[in-house]
């Protein structure tokens, strides 16, 4: 019968007219129910089988592909439970197949293109090569500008003033230059206008540098920190708190100044904690002196220092040389670690500092020719003049192994030294060109630097000039040189 049956379902003769319903329900019968997790379901989120170069087909799907075997479809009425389970086997087997055919020549073809336009996932203008190019300079800053003025935000319009002056500094052609400081001086002045503090803040920095008319113009800065203050930005409450403590743009009022570095020192502003801590501690401004609330501030400072307010880290490091009687006890290994926190962070005095004690043997330090010429290095890139003649020292004797004699050196940083009016290098200076210590002897120019020495202060530049002789025919070894120094 089963033959029979067959034979009539081949020839088209008795296709069930709910056929295709039939199906759908043996393809919901044979394929596992996921349930959905998120905006996906398991099958989904499941990942898929591994790449295979062959698929290996069962005998099934041999006879399948050959068209040796033909599905067979149940009769209009009255199925027969045995040719029930073999149609939905035969079902089952051509998923199974088609899924697997599928996969093959997907992995044949290479990868999907699940867009349109191949284009839209390029990342070609990423790869090196002679052809990569980025938007030029004038193409980003007009893009910056057309998203500025689109947009009413503050924030968005006050980093594009921003950009440009950061990108203006950068730029060689002087008329660019200046259209773009003009233009985001404008905005800045309209955006601290309608009371963005940010840009208010920012405004006022560029008057207190010179940036907007050549010169420090406090009198323009002053009220606008003041209003920033205002608006709860703390650096401004703090700049405004330096104003009226120096006089700067408006009368000194102690009173006034207080008020100000409380406030930002309320919002942990560490320059203000600084400032506080100080006045607190030697009892300036018209505070009462309290050693103990002074080194709480300084204390909270050093704990929020920046590269832009170590000082506080300083100024505990020297208490801590000295001692507060039950307040602050004598630690001079707590000392250097809290001078190498500040010369870390680019404070030149601490730097300073810490090269004496490693090159005399202080505070506990062992004597160390590298590490002291380390932080004298350090101190004197930063144009720190005490640092400077102690380095132009070092390079007069020279360190064996550490740093070669140099008198070309030594007359560089002891110039360094005396360029900011330090009457020792001055003298030192007038020894120099004297005695021919660098690029030539210069009677005239020694007896000049003589001169500033001597206004300056320093008593052997005072004898030279008299006539005192100096003995510049000794050897010059390193007690002479030493003397001079």
């Amino acid at each position: 019968m089963t033959a029979s049956v067959s034979s009539t379902i081949q020839s088209g003769s008795l296709l069930p007219p709910d056929h295709d319903q039939m199906i759908s329900q043996g393809q919901a019968q044979n394929q596992p129910r996921s349930e959905p997790v998120g905006f996906y379901n398991e099958r989904d989120l499941a990942p898929p089988p591994p790449p295979e170069k062959d698929f290996p087909l069962e005998p099934h799907q041999e006879k399948l592909q050959s068209g040796e075997l033909q599905f067979q479809y149940p009769q209009q009425n009255g199925m027969d439970p045995q040719m029930q389970l073999e149609y939905e086997q035969q079902l089952f087997m051509q998923q199974q197949y088609e899924q697997e055919m599928l996969y093959q020549q997907q992995m044949n073809s290479g990868p999907i293109d699940w867009v349109e336009d191949p284009s839209v996932l390029s990342q070609s203008h990423l790869k090196p090569g002679h052809k990569a190019t980025l938007l030029s300079y004038t193409q980003t800053l007009e893009l910056y500008r057309q998203n500025a003025k689109k947009t009413n935000d503050p924030e968005l319009q006050f980093e594009f003033a921003a950009f440009m002056i950061d990108a203006g500094k950068s730029l060689e052609d002087s008329q660019t230059r200046t259209e773009l400081f003009d233009e985001a001086m404008k905005l800045l002045r309209r955006l601290a206008t309608n009371g963005h503090a940010e840009s208010q803040h920012y405004l006022a920095e560029c008057y207190s540098s010179g940036f907007a008319k050549g010169k420090p113009d406090f009198d323009k800065a002053f009220p606008l920190w003041v209003q920033a203050s205002k608006h709860g930005h703390p650096d401004a409450a703090y700049r405004t708190g330096r104003c009226y403590d120096e006089g700067l743009g408006t009368r000194k009022d102690s009173a006034r100044a207080v008020q100000f570095y409380r406030k930002a020192a309320s919002a942990n502003h560490p320059g203000a904690m600084w400032r506080l801590g100080v006045v607190t501690l030697y009892g300036e401004l018209g505070v009462t002196a309290s050693p103990r609330d002074g080194v709480k501030w300084l204390k909270r400072s050093s704990q929020a220092a920046t590269p832009e307010f170590p000082f506080a880290l300083y100024e505990l490091a020297q208490l801590h040389e000295r001692g507060i009687e039950n307040i602050v006890f004598v630690d001079p290994e707590y000392s250097i670690s809290l001078y190498s926190q500040a010369a870390e962070l680019g404070h030149a005095p601490s730097a300073f500092r810490l090269g004496e004690c490693w090159e005399y043997g202080k505070l506990g330090c062992k004597q160390d020719p590298r590490l002291s010429i380390h932080y004298y290095t350090l101190a004197a890139q930063q144009e720190h003049p005490e640092a400077s003649f102690a380095l132009a020292a070092w390079y007069l004797v020279g360190s064996p192994g550490v740093l070669p004699q140099s008198d070309a050196e030594a007359y560089i940083w002891a110039k360094r030294a005396a360029e900011k009016d330090l009457a020792k290098a001055m003298y030192a200076m007038g020894y120099f060109t004297e005695v021919g210590i660098g690029p030539h002897k210069d009677p005239t120019a020694a007896i000049e630097w003589y001169k500033k020495a001597a206004a300056a202060g320093d008593k052997r530049a005072a004898e030279r000039l008299e006539g005192v002789p100096v003995d510049a025919k000794k050897e010059k070894g390193k007690d002479e040189k030493c003397t001079i120094m």
